[in-house]
């Protein structure tokens, strides 16, 4: 953890201090910014680790920051809104957020939600070297490469997305309930619904299915949960 680096975005500078504090305390390198313009520019600097990224910020908003970072980095993101609005959530995650927080928020839970996406970022990485590519059908996993192919045609996928079609690849035909998958992709401390399951299924359906309607591949098994076929 002594070399963790946290780059935490928010404008609300009494915030920003309390988040600073707590983070150092627990032992991560922090860097701050305190609108979306800083974020950017810090974030190619530093190269952090994870970010938690306030989503209304002076000069550019934080799913905009969200966006053009997605393009240039696979790292945790973690995304703060001051309102308990399910568009807010979903439109950070299609961006590309790994999770999401609604203010006021217990420090505790936050430290927990960070450790939990920094366990599975490090999971990721260690599975580099056991396991390189995946194939099924005719969609590829480059595991290292971070990349997915679909007949040949590149696939532009979240991270969450790559991260759950990765772990339903590696264990096809298997299946998972929604709990389970919250705990082997989202991490062991994740504090979000089942909700969250169904939508990214929902998302990587629409990339990898012929027919997103009539699934061949990511299947429901009715009062279980989902499994990939072949």
């Amino acid at each position: 953890m002594a070399d963790t680096k946290v780059l935490i975005v928010e404008d609300d500078q009494t915030l920003l201090s309390v988040l600073e504090y707590n983070l150092v305390k627990e032992g991560y390198k922090v860097t701050t910014a305190a609108d979306g313009v800083q974020a950017l520019e810090a974030a190619r600097r530093v190269k952090p680790d994870l970010i938690i990224l306030d989503i209304m910020l002076p000069k550019m908003s934080g799913f905009e920051v969200c966006r053009i970072l997605r393009k240039e980095m696979t790292l945790p993101i973690l995304m703060l809104t001051a309102k308990d609005d399910e568009i807010d959530k979903i439109a950070g995650l299609d961006l590309g957020a790994d999770d999401y927080m609604t203010k006021p928020f217990s420090m505790r839970e936050l430290l927990a939600r960070v450790r939990a996406m920094m366990r599975r970022a490090e999971m990721q990485e260690s599975k580099l070297a056991v396991e390189d590519q995946l194939k099924f059908g005719d969609i590829e996993v480059d595991i290292r490469r971070h990349a997915v192919t679909k007949g040949g045609n590149t696939l532009s996928l979240t991270p969450k997305e790559f991260d759950l079609l990765t772990f339903l690849a590696s264990n096809r035909g298997l299946v998972f309930s929604r709990d389970q998958l919250l705990e082997k992709v989202w991490g062991y401390d994740y504090f979000g619904d089942t909700r969250t399951v169904d939508v990214h299924v929902r998302w990587l359906r629409e990339k990898i299915e012929d027919n997103p309607d009539k699934p061949r591949r990511l299947m429901t098994v009715r009062g279980v949960g989902y499994k990939l076929e072949e």
